[in-house]
């Protein structure tokens, strides 16, 4: 049996979408030793007992200062991918619709937050952020060694 170094990574990716449905919440991701890409808001379950709801719901409110119910968050899916060197397992969560404005709460890591047009989605994406809206918006292709799980 081969091994992994380093930790496996589990986490979810939120999908805000408008209340109008044209648009959804992305960011400028300025992750440090990275360049810079659009992503969702979202992020590591690692609360002790988390569910992917309750994690996506945390990390919205961490990252943008919307604060929506965990009970109303849905995991449409879950990706399955090895490419960042280790296993990453990433739920695909839809929030409720809102309009909410959203805050630049970790300037580290976001320059800044947009509703974009779903016609509109800028580029380059963090890739888990592309796949997480796959799940959403089934036009969108998954990359070679990304395996998808829709709930």
């Amino acid at each position: 049996m081969g091994t992994v170094t380093g930790t496996h990574l589990i986490g979810a990716g939120v999908i805000v979408p408008s209340t109008d449905g044209r648009q959804v919440l992305i960011g400028r991701r300025t992750a440090a030793g990275e360049p810079p890409t659009w992503s969702l808001p979202g992020g590591k379950a690692d609360e002790p007992g988390e569910s992917f709801e309750q994690a996506a719901a945390r990390e919205l409110a961490e990252e943008t200062g919307i604060v929506l119910p965990a009970e109303r968050m849905r995991v449409l899916g879950v990706l399955l991918d090895h490419l960042a060197g280790r296993p990453r397992l990433t739920a695909a969560v839809l929030a409720p619709a809102s309009d909410a404005p959203a805050f630049v709460t970790e300037p580290h890591a976001c320059a800044g937050w947009e509703r974009v047009g779903l016609d509109e989605l800028p580029e380059p994406m963090f890739g888990p952020s592309s796949w997480v809206l796959s799940q959403w918006l089934p036009e969108r292709p998954l990359p070679a060694g990304v395996h998808a799980y829709r709930l």
